[in-house]
């Protein structure tokens, strides 16, 4: 990926959460953990933070393992949503790597305890390293079953105080219906929580989407694979669909 003028530019916003899903990380295939989507994954970060903004991921784990279908194949809940834990802790650890292969210092902190290999969550350590310019990846959704990677997006970023959560997609943004089956769909540029719930727009789950609304946290949906969009976003851009109060 080229490089911008990163440098020049004034960020919209300063301290940012950003919701990567596991099947991201696999690529094409969606599944597994593509080396290509990685390096594009950290030169997207890497691009940002040439600006100064800070920088926060919160990562899935569907392209490794899921919780859920583990649960419709027989596998206890509580125990597959462990192993859906522990699918992101991998992938967090590779996108670790991948930024700092682009010289950007990260620290991954998890909501299990692993010391050998990440640091434990404690909210005012993610804040430090924030302040120590380091991107943090945060790995084991909340630490407890039935939670979505979704819904540890939406707490993490109101403990840490972001100001947003720009949550990663294969599209460019909300859609009235699906854009895939249904060629009038319209795309929203803004939209009230209170209207994706009436409509039952599926922007995050249920209890992420609580989360953000209560507290306040603007959400923008925006197509991550498409260059530089990251930057655009947080810029100030017209990128994707917002979702506020």
């Amino acid at each position: 990926m080229k490089k911008t003028s990163a440098k020049k530019s004034t960020p919209k916003y300063r301290r940012i959460l950003l919701k990567l899903s596991g099947e991201a990380l696999g690529g094409e295939a969606g599944f597994g953990i593509s080396p290509e989507a990685l390096q594009d994954m950290a030169a997207q970060v890497a691009e940002v933070r040439e600006l100064g903004v800070e920088v926060v991921i919160v990562v899935g784990g569907g392209n490794i393992f899921r919780g859920l279908q583990g649960s419709e194949k027989g596998i206890e809940r509580a125990t597959g949503d462990y192993m859906g834990m522990l699918a992101t802790v991998i992938n967090a650890l590779a996108l670790q790597d991948a930024l700092e292969k682009q010289k950007v210092t990260t620290r991954v902190l998890s909501a299990i305890s692993m010391t050998a290999i990440c640091e434990p969550f404690i909210r005012r350590r993610a804040v430090r390293h924030l302040e120590k310019g380091r991107v943090v990846i945060f790995a084991a959704g909340t630490g407890n079953p039935y939670f979505s990677t979704d819904t540890a997006a939406a707490l993490r970023a109101n403990e840490i105080n972001a100001e947003v959560v720009l949550k990663a997609t294969k599209v460019d943004g909300i859609y009235d219906k699906d854009p895939k089956k249904h060629a009038d769909a319209k795309r929203y540029e803004t939209i009230r929580y209170s209207e994706a719930l009436e409509k039952r727009l599926k922007v995050m789950d249920a209890a992420a989407f609580a989360l953000c609304q209560d507290n306040k946290m603007p959400i923008v949906v925006f197509d991550f694979f498409k260059p530089h969009n990251l930057l655009r976003v947080v810029k100030g851009e017209a990128v994707g669909t917002v979702v506020s109060g």
